[in-house]
């Protein structure tokens, strides 16, 4: 198969122009309506393709973009998929399809990578907002009564769509792709497995946001039921409270599709590792040292406990010092008792990439702060920025992928979910 030209990340104003004209090329098939308006008053913008039929109820799929402001792929893959729909009508028998374009249009418009040349290139503008503030996070950190209207206003299209499937579309910065599901899906290894293949895309073996979680299949990674010891795999909210599961109140099942921005073949080594106890301490002690780097930049411009006060800087900031609160945590679990004795090459690539991303992007959105302000300490904390990428590309041995290819695989991902999940309901 020959894919287009690579393709840049569209913003979420460009979705919505190239979503407007797709409704207006097809006003019986297509329609644009907003869901809602974002913390900063923007339009959360959801494109719908109608059903060719109606002979089966409560057949809806919903597709979120854009849930996570530094991964910005899931745009261009709703408009791809939406045009895929409209040229092959078979998945649409029975079912409409439904696109939130962007769930968070004001991170995204932080996170400024229309097509990133290099990992530094990537973070020079990189934002990713705290997990309060994320739309599909907030559940699980926040009480009902102060969850954002991103958040809000995607619940209420999940009760109003009462999908079948909800598929979320994500992206890693280095690495490879993965399924996260809140159900399993029978047979979804094989599609998802023949894609990668086919599109020279790693698949992501032991990823370390699903540590421990069953895998039904290579890249498949299902959620431990409540009350499972592996439902918390390094991270501080429990998914199982996010709006993945909002879709269990009608019977419906999410998928959380992963795809790299640049691949790596070492997170798709299955080889079993000679002592990934002390990988994991050496990575955890390297992590606490990185970090304490940061942690001593940032301190370098603290004028008080919460010094938010400049509205630019302000969300930043709060990345920065819920990063840096996060990381102790994760260290403590790598050198903990529970600390695998028994794991494969693949799991504790993942794991170092997982470290080094999370000092990373610290240092990066802190240096974005100290440059607008012209602190005397940008240089050094761009020095160092820029070794980071450096050495994560070099021993990684990063390879970028195309966005036409991380569409392409999501796109062939999210109708194979679909396909197997119906014929599994059969």
């Amino acid at each position: 198969m020959t894919l287009l030209r690579d393709m840049c990340y569209p913003t979420p104003h460009e979705l919505a122009l190239a979503a407007r004209a797709l409704a207006d090329e097809h006003p019986a098939e297509v329609r644009l309506r907003q869901a809602g308006t974002s913390r900063a008053g923007q339009p959360l913008w959801v494109l719908s393709v109608t059903a060719t039929s109606r002979t089966t109820a409560g057949r809806d799929v919903l597709v979120v973009a854009g849930a996570h402001a530094n991964e910005p792929v899931g745009g261009a893959t709703v408009l791809s998929l939406a045009r895929r729909l409209l040229r092959t009508p078979a998945p649409r028998t029975g079912c409409g399809w439904h696109f939130l374009l962007c769930a968070d249009p004001d991170g995204a418009d932080l996170h400024r990578t229309p097509r990133p040349y290099s990992l530094l290139d990537y973070h020079r503008h990189f934002f990713r907002p705290p997990g309060p503030e994320q739309p599909e996070w907030a559940p699980s950190l926040l009480p009902p009564d102060r969850l954002p209207p991103e958040t809000l206003a995607l619940t209420a299209l999940i009760d109003e769509l009462r999908p079948v499937l909800q598929v979320s579309l994500h992206a890693t910065d280095l690495g490879g792709s993965w399924v996260q599901l809140t159900r399993d899906i029978p047979g979804l290894a094989e599609p998802f497995g023949k894609s990668a293949a086919e599109l020279r895309i790693p698949v992501e073996n032991g990823a370390s946001d699903a540590a421990g979680w069953p895998s039904p299949g290579p890249g498949i990674f299902v959620i431990p039921q409540p009350g499972s010891e592996a439902a918390g795999a390094f991270h501080p909210e429990d998914t199982r409270l996010s709006t993945w599961y909002h879709a269990h109140r009608y019977a419906g099942t999410t998928a959380i599709v992963e795809v790299p921005m640049w691949a790596s073949d070492l997170v798709d080594d299955p080889t079993p590792h000679p002592d990934p106890r002390g990988a994991l301490r050496m990575l955890a002690a390297r992590l606490g040292e990185d970090t304490a780097r940061v942690a001593a930049a940032r301190d370098g411009i603290r004028r008080g406990p919460l010094p938010y006060e400049d509205a630019a800087a302000a969300p930043l900031l709060r990345a920065v010092d819920w990063t840096l609160a996060l990381i102790p945590r994760i260290t403590a679990e790598w050198t903990g008792d529970e600390a695998p004795a028994e794991a494969t090459s693949a799991y504790v690539a993942s794991i170092d990439a997982f470290g080094r991303r999370l000092s990373l992007r610290a240092a990066a959105m802190l240096l974005r702060v100290l440059r607008t302000q012209g602190h005397p300490s940008a240089p050094g904390l761009d020095r160092l920025v820029t070794g980071w990428c450096e050495d994560f590309a070099g021993r990684f041995r990063a390879r970028w992928v195309p966005v036409a290819t991380q569409v392409e695989h999501q796109s062939r991902t999210v109708l194979a979910a679909y396909e197997r999940l119906v014929a599994a309901e059969r």
